[in-house]
């Protein structure tokens, strides 16, 4: 028997990070990821929601890189799917300060390139899902990182990520966005 296959559309580094507004707690909206005129990076981190432990555990540890990662110009946002009512209970797990916001829609997720999940059950959640991705936007606007993951599981280790980071910003290793080939 043979299954049709669809296949996502990935955002290549060095293209720009797509055009997508993101809701606040506040009901303010915000760019995802954009540029501004001193140099700073964005850190976009797509998480699966409020359902995910794991999720729950990674952005509580990513706090802890806040300060690195302020220290060499990028700064940190974080959205899933969830709704304002998911996101405020899980608010009460997380102890963050960076920016989170909500609602990415199913066309959001599509346009990003992440893998999308359904719920095993209603006790998991009521939407669809997106799997983790993380995007690192240089101040052009354009991708310098990319990784999205089909599962909750492999997600890029926090203190590499940072050090990564730390060594691509600095001018003097003249590093060039990496994965350019289509």
């Amino acid at each position: 028997m043979s299954q049709a296959y669809q296949y996502t559309q990935k955002l290549h580094p060095g293209s720009p990070f797509p055009d997508i507004q993101v809701t606040l707690p506040d009901g303010s909206t915000r760019p995802l990821a954009q540029a501004n005129n001193d140099q700073r990076w964005q850190l976009v981190l797509v998480y699966r929601g409020r359902h995910c432990p794991l999720c729950t555990r990674y952005l509580n540890e990513l706090e802890q890189f806040k300060d690195k990662l302020a220290a060499i110009r990028v700064d940190i946002v974080a959205v899933s799917g969830d709704s304002l009512a998911q996101l405020q209970s899980h608010s009460e797990q997380l102890d963050v300060s960076f920016e989170l916001g909500y609602g990415l829609s199913l066309e959001q997720m599509k346009t990003l390139g992440l893998f999308i999940s359904d719920p095993r059950s209603a006790h998991e959640t009521d939407h669809p899902f997106a799997e983790p991705g993380l995007f690192v936007v240089n101040e052009a606007g354009n991708i310098q990182v990319t990784d999205i993951s089909n599962n909750p599981f492999v997600r890029p280790d926090l203190t590499s990520l940072a050090n990564g980071l730390a060594w691509i910003r600095d001018p003097d290793n003249n590093y060039p966005i990496r994965g350019m080939h289509r």
